[in-house]
């Protein structure tokens, strides 16, 4: 018994340490552990990102196989430095760069010496790599752009750096990630996880196969497609029109708040920033301070509304109960502040709520303004109501949404104006400027299209994003798809509409109707005004535009922003009129009109301020088309 008892406890403990040396030997080593053992050497496998296609499945962004040569610092011999160098095509100088900074990082673990190589160059190489010890080729995916459009959506990738890396241990030294756009939002969807390989090596440091047979190696994982909101062709054709002009466009679905199209003017190639030219091109771009090509105008640029404002002012009015549909006022050509006339261009005369939106008359809307006001006992209460309800709108707040950068714009408070006046030494005669959205508002091209889709959808919006599906998941985005409501009873946004839906019928943009499809809009025109030689200067005229359609169940609702566009029934509202028959239709019936706007640019007018040449308005031979008449809108005086 005590024979049995003693081999017993003998085979337990055998057992044990047999156990507990398996699992150290086959499941204890981290990926660090290894990593610091002398004898393994870790190959990663990168995975392709997922591919981006649009809303109807058409591919955007796909990938094309590339190269990097990478080095391991402590296993690189003496070598020909320069005959090296000239073998991969870069500077002596860059090769030191390079080969210290992979030190640095650590002499054990592999680093990126020249990045993207193309397919030639590999087949060049591959060979004679084997000549120097301590470098090798690895392969890896880069992006390929099956458009030429959507740099400002889409964004870009680049290698990793070291605050990635600190703040991201998932990361290795030469990975790629998403640097703005889609590409940065949904990095971590499009990435996938990179596979790796465990080497063994002898003594004299040579490769002698997988380490435990492989046991421990990782395979890659592609990134999962994704299929964003944007139509490539609306988003290819709107920026064509927007060749040789700057500004912001954004098209929403009112009915979802899906982003159809947000267009940036001036833009550039996305594949310009792909390859090894990557650095030197993103260096051009970013650096052209006068046309500035990174800046992403259509969620970034904020200005003041102009004239698409005072729908908003109409239905605070409505709502707050001091004017009805009826309610008029006489225009004398403008409005007084006092002593002092504001202009107005719609021909004076008794204005009502629907003549005052399809006219743009500004003497309307100031004393509707004024009425707003002269309601509340002080005016630090009424710009609290007035504020709220502007707010409601998706004004004066980042919406929220998934693109990877925003700005606020700003919706006055009454302490911005206490700042400005002191409290309660002010009065709505002091901001009545923003009665016609050129006081202290500002917005940006994304903000005016929500309005615009709140407004289509009688009171409510869906944020404004870019996500659609991902593929073999079922996202769920209930912060996009949850209608927010604005403060504005349904009720009263149908006069309103009325009289948007007669800015094309008989108002400011009578000349820009598009045959079959009942359009809502309002033109504005935007002072613009710049400091040149620390003088006060004023330009030309922005041109902004917003209108939805049909009129009935809208299907887009568009905001169209213009710099030196004129005014808001010249460039902006030629250029919204096309892009909604683009998507409703998906053809142009409008050839004549396309052709000017395709082929018309604003060069001159940006030029000016850089060329010392008198600020005069240049008017090209629009009465040819008979569909586009002479300057006619409002452009108030401040």
């Amino acid at each position: 018994m005590k024979k049995l008892l003693l081999s017993s406890i003998i085979v337990i403990i055998g057992l044990t340490f047999i156990g507990r040396l398996s699992y150290l030997q086959i499941f204890s080593f981290s990926a660090d552990q290894l990593m610091e053992d002398p004898a393994i050497k870790a190959i990663y496998d990168y995975p392709e990102r997922g591919y981006i296609y649009d809303r109807y499945g058409k591919l955007l962004v796909g990938n094309d196989p590339a190269y990097d040569v990478m080095v391991i610092p402590r296993e690189v011999k003496a070598l020909d430095t320069l005959e090296f160098c000239q073998l991969l095509d870069i500077e002596k100088e860059k090769f030191k760069k390079e080969l210290r900074r992979a030190r640095i990082y650590s002499p054990r673990l592999p680093s990126v010496l020249v990045p993207q190589l193309s397919k030639q160059d590999y087949a060049r190489l591959q060979e004679k790599m084997r000549r120097y010890p301590g470098f090798y080729i690895q392969k890896r995916s880069l992006r390929y752009y099956a458009t030429n459009a959507s740099a400002n959506v889409l964004g870009y990738i680049s290698e990793v750096n070291e605050r990635d890396l600190a703040k991201n241990p998932n990361y290795v030294q030469g990975e790629l990630t998403g640097r703005t756009g889609i590409e940065k939002v949904y990095e971590d969807t499009l990435r996938g996880s990179k596979g790796v390989q465990y080497i063994q090596k002898d003594r004299f440091n040579r490769d002698i196969g997988k380490y435990k047979d492989g046991v421990l190696d990782v395979q890659p994982v592609q990134g999962k497609e994704i299929h964003i909101t944007i139509d490539k062709e609306l988003q290819e054709y709107g920026e064509r029109l927007m060749h040789g002009k700057r500004g912001g466009i954004v098209a929403i679905e009112p009915s979802s708040g899906e982003i159809l199209t947000m267009i940036s003017g001036p833009t550039y190639e996305p594949s310009l920033l792909v390859g090894r030219k990557r650095s030197k091109n993103y260096s051009k771009l970013h650096y052209d301070t006068i046309s500035k090509p990174t800046f992403d105008r259509s969620i970034l640029a904020e200005a003041s509304p102009g004239s698409p404002f005072k729908t908003l002012n109409a239905l605070v009015a409505l709502q707050e109960g001091v004017i009805v549909p009826s309610t008029s006022f006489k225009c004398y050509n403008g409005f007084y502040v006092g002593r002092t006339l504001r202009g107005c261009h719609c021909g004076g005369g008794t204005r009502n709520m629907n003549v005052g939106i399809y006219k743009s008359c500004n003497a309307y809307f100031a004393n509707t303004f004024r009425k707003i006001y002269e309601k509340y006992t002080t005016t630090d209460e009424a710009q609290d109501v007035w504020s709220k309800h502007i707010k409601s709108f998706g004004l004066g707040d980042y919406l929220g949404s998934d693109l990877h950068t925003g700005r606020k714009g700003r919706i006055p408070t009454k302490e911005y104006y206490d700042k400005w006046y002191g409290d309660n030494r002010w009065s709505s005669s002091y901001i009545i400027s923003n009665s016609i959205g050129q006081g202290e508002v500002s917005v940006t091209p994304i903000q005016l299209a929500n309005m615009t889709a709140a407004i289509a959808n009688r009171g409510h919006y869906f944020t404004p994003h870019v996500i659609k599906k991902v593929a073999g998941t079922d996202i769920s985005i209930p912060d996009f798809v949850k209608p927010k409501h604005t403060t504005i009873d349904k009720k009263h946004f149908d006069p309103v509409i009325r009289g948007m839906a007669d800015v094309y019928k008989k108002g400011t943009a009578e000349y820009v109707q598009i045959p079959d499809i009942e359009i809502a809009g309002k033109t504005g025109t935007v002072e613009n005004f710049t400091i040149i030689d620390s003088v006060k200067t004023q330009l030309t005229d922005h041109s902004v535009f917003v209108a939805f359609a049909p009129v009935e169940n809208p299907k887009i609702a568009i905001a169209v922003f213009i710099e030196n566009g004129y005014y808001g029934g010249r460039y902006a509202g030629h250029i919204a009129s096309l892009l909604i028959e683009k998507y409703i239709k998906r053809e142009i019936t409008r050839k004549d009109l396309e052709k000017v706007m395709l082929s018309t640019t604003l060069e001159s007018e940006y030029a000016k301020p850089y060329s010392g040449e008198p600020f005069k308005i240049n008017e090209y031979n629009w009465r040819s088309l008979h569909a586009i008449k002479p300057k006619t809108e409002e452009n108030p005086s401040k």
